[in-house]
């Protein structure tokens, strides 16, 4: 199990220096009534990694601690309340918005509202990032302390 959380630390760290990377990108741009397709397609990069990013790290990092620390797997409610209890997320409440603003880039992406989905990425992928590195610096210490 270990091996598995520093893999996966390993690959956390890597998406999120990507997320970062497409964040300040975007950021730049800001948010616009009309985007080129140069721009379109940076909004489409962030949209992505944001995408992947919240689905790893709720569904295989938070996963992961709780089997490190010997939790049952439970539902993935079970898992997000035990990532708030550890102090890796503010509220459940936000992190189900975050994993709403999800679904709608890869389910419900419509032209028409882009300007509000790219205003929402902006918001909240600088939460994730932070929720990502509380994450990173968790794990960090849990591996340590079994040394």
């Amino acid at each position: 199990m270990k091996k598995l959380l520093q893999q996966q630390t390993l690959q956390l760290e890597k998406q999120v220096e990507w997320l970062q990377h497409s964040l300040k990108q975007c950021q730049k741009l800001g948010i616009k009534s009309d985007y080129d397709a140069d721009e379109y397609g940076l909004f489409e990069t962030l949209s992505s990694r944001y995408s992947r990013t919240i689905d790893f790290l709720i569904r295989k990092y938070f996963r992961s601690i709780d089997a490190y620390e010997f939790e049952s797997q439970g539902t993935l409610v079970d898992i997000v309340l035990r990532a708030h209890k550890r102090g890796l997320i503010d509220t459940v409440e936000e992190l189900r918005l975050m994993k709403d603003l999800r679904n709608t880039v890869v389910h419900e992406y419509i032209e028409e509202k882009l300007s509000d989905t790219f205003e929402e990425l902006l918001e909240y992928t600088p939460r994730l990032l932070e929720f990502s590195r509380r994450s990173l610096a968790y794990v960090q210490t849990l591996l340590k302390e079994e040394l």
